[in-house]
This record gives structure tokens, C-alpha cells and sequence, in this order.
């Protein structure tokens, strides 16, 4: 019974760090086909409505006997969910990506267990008592995995061989032509592009906690938010992309990136960071998202061959350690919720058996006043 105790309390923790290495794996296959042609706007759309498809079927048989009516509060939800990761999200990361650097871009959204955690705090998802220390922790670590993120931004320093084998020269020519391409563009409004990407991030983890407790599906509400994704992706995409050829794919890595997003980091992403935020809470959720930069620097050094400097790999350290304060403060949180009524109360207890301590039975205390009343004229 213990053991699987232990695999059940593990289960939050396993999914959310393979969905890190999910979303490495898009970030490395979605650029390898934007290389070819394939427009972010057209990306976004064949994304979810895959999701749409795939996800649906296992809405409508696991789901069909719990699941609740659509409400009017639930459907302007879902419209807003679609609205704030499929849409808005996604396009303006690719785009600040576009105008900056994918290395400046995915370390900048490293911000988003900051954010989500202001926002909760502000909603009232999230609850802090500066006197625990496991409250601390949670601060404590937001603001270390910020300056982590903050040092692989600002910090590039020495290139670092991580691995056995080296493509310096091939490599160094890449990052030079890049850093030289680079220099010129517009690295202000391409910040602004993605910190607003990861409010929205942010703003959608807060959405979908606040929908899950009226509508307990996540199945459902996965295919409902992929749907309107799709819908409200599809208008923008249409007024931005009108040439019909744009929207063509074949079977190359188009078609790839198109089906592997759509199936793990939306489908399978919505789902189990649904799952987990009903349980643990957005902040638990938006923590492990610093671990994809990580995966994706390796990722890369190994199949795009790219180089891992010095300050990606301290600012590496600076935010798994953040990482591990964060999850150990909500790991305690999460053993303390069923005994927060309880402690609350303790206080209240005391003060009732100090204040009682002199009558030990009603019919004493009764029998007090009754003999005082006639004293006190």
C-alpha cells in the first residue's frame, strides 16, 4: 500500500517533466519546419484542429455520463481559454521569436511561474503565510528561477563542450551569422511580443483552474478550448495568410509539426495540465515550464549541433534550484490542505478552554449569572 501511495503522489511530478521534454521536442521539430515554409498563423490552426480530432473521441466515451452542462459561464470560459494560449500565446511567441532569437525567446517565457504566481495570489488561487517556511520557499524560488532565466539572458560567457563530440567549426559559423543577422533587429518590441505571450500563458493557467471547478472534465474542456482555438485561430489566420498555397502541406516536417503539436502539446498538454491544476494548482503547473529550456539547450548541442555557453548552463543550476524550492513549498501545501480547516480552528479551541477553564459544566455557568444579575444594581 505504501508503494503505491508513492506512485501516486509521484504522478503530478513524472507528467509535468515529461511534458517538458514534449515541448523541447516541438520547439526542435516546429522550427525545422518554419525553416520550410510553414507560416506560424496556418501552424496554429491545423495544430488544435488535430487536437480537436484526436482528443474528441476520448471526451465522448470516458466523459459522457460526468460530464456537465454547458452553462453560459463555461462557454464565454472556453472562448477566452481559446483565445489566450492557442491564439494570442502562440502567435506572438513565434513572432517576438522571429524578431529576436529562439534562445532569447524560450528564456524570457521563463518568467511564467513568476507571473502565474503574482496572478494567483491576486485571484486568490494561491495562498502565502510569510511566517512558514514553505511559503517562503515558494517566493524564494520564484525569484531564483527569474534571476536563472535572467543570467541565461543577459550572460552568454565561453562555449562549454557538454558532449563527447564537438562541431565547433560548423557551429560557430552558424551562431556568428545569426548573432550578425541578429544585431540589427528590434530586440524591444520583440520582448514586449513574448512577455505578453506569457501573461496570456499565465492568465490562461488561472482561466482554466477557475473552469475546472465548474465544469470537472478535463477531456472535454481540452476538445471545447482546442475547438475554439481552432475557430478563432482560423479567422486571424485567414486575413493574415490569403494565399491558398500557404495553407497546402505535404509529408515532410510540416505535416509533422502540425501532428506532434497538435497531439502532445496541445491534446495531451491541455489535458494533463488540467488534471494537475485541479489537484496542485496553476503555480504547481507553471513550474516545471524552466525545465524545457534546459531539455531544449541539449536537445540542440545534440541534433542542431549547437553550442551551450557558460551562462546557459549557470543560469541551468539557478533555475532547477529555484525549481526544487518551488515544488518542495507546494508539495507541503498540498499536505497541509487537508488539515488547514483544522489548524485554523486550534487557535479558536484554546481560547474557548482558557476562557472556560473556571465552569466546568452549563448548569454552573447558568447557575453564576443567575446569582451575579441580582448583585449588580
Amino acid at each position: 500500500m505504501g508503494l503505491l501511495d508513492a506512485i501516486n503522489a509521484s504522478k503530478p511530478y513524472i507528467g509535468m517533466v515529461a511534458l517538458q521534454f514534449g515541448y523541447a521536442g516541438m520547439y526542435i521539430i516546429t522550427m525545422i519546419g518554419m525553416k520550410r515554409g510553414l507560416s506560424h498563423w496556418i501552424l496554429v490552426v491545423y495544430r488544435h484542429a488535430t487536437a480537436t480530432l484526436v482528443i474528441a473521441p476520448f471526451a465522448l466515451a470516458f466523459e459522457s455520463k460526468i460530464r456537465p452542462k454547458m452553462t453560459r459561464s463555461v462557454f464565454l470560459k472556453v472562448l477566452l481559454l481559446g483565445l489566450l494560449e492557442p491564439v494570442i500565446d502562440q502567435n506572438l511567441y513565434f513572432l517576438g521569436m522571429s524578431i529576436t532569437s529562439a534562445t532569447y525567446a524560450s528564456a524570457i517565457v521563463n518568467v511564467l511561474p513568476a507571473l502565474t504566481f503574482i496572478m494567483a495570489l491576486i485571484f486568490r488561487l494561491e495562498k502565502v503565510n510569510l511566517k512558514r517556511i514553505h511559503s517562503q520557499a515558494k517566493i524564494v524560488g520564484t525569484v531564483i528561477t527569474v534571476t536563472g532565466a535572467t543570467v541565461m539572458t543577459l550572460y552568454k560567457g565561453p562555449v562549454v563542450n557538454i558532449l563527447w563530440y564537438s562541431h565547433h567549426g560548423a557551429a560557430t559559423t552558424h551562431h556568428a551569422a545569426a548573432d550578425a543577422s541578429s544585431s540589427g533587429q528590434h530586440f524591444l518590441a520583440g520582448t514586449l511580443m513574448i512577455l505578453l505571450c506569457t501573461c496570456s500563458w499565465a492568465g490562461y493557467f488561472i482561466v482554466q483552474s477557475m473552469t475546472l471547478k465548474e465544469y470537472p472534465a478535463e477531456l472535454s474542456l481540452t476538445t471545447l478550448i482546442c475547438l475554439a482555438g481552432t475557430v478563432e485561430g482560423g479567422i486571424i489566420a485567414m486575413a493574415v495568410e490569403r494565399d491558398p498555397k500557404a495553407w497546402a502541406l505535404g509529408f515532410d516536417s510540416r505535416l509533422l509539426a502540425c501532428v506532434y503539436s497538435g497531439v502532445v502539446c496541445s491534446g495531451i498538454a491541455y489535458y494533463l495540465q488540467g488534471v494537475v491544476n485541479r489537484v496542485r494548482g496553476p503555480v504547481f503547473v507553471t513550474a516545471f515550464s524552466p525545465l524545457c529550456m534546459i531539455i531544449t539547450a541539449v536537445l540542440g548541442a545534440i541534433v542542431l549541433s549547437e553550442q551551450v555557453h557558460l551562462g546557459s548552463l549557470l543560469g541551468a543550476i539557478i533555475i532547477v534550484m529555484g525549481l526544487y524550492s518551488v515544488v518542495w513549498g507546494k508539495s507541503k501545501d498540498h499536505l497541509l490542505a487537508p488539515n488547514k480547516d483544522v489548524a485554523q480552528e486550534l487557535p479558536t479551541v484554546d481560547k474557548r478552554h482558557l476562557q472556560e477553564a473556571d465552569t466546568m459544566d452549563e448548569p454552573f455557568k447558568v447557575t453564576k449569572k443567575d446569582t451575579s444579575l441580582p448583585q449588580e444594581p
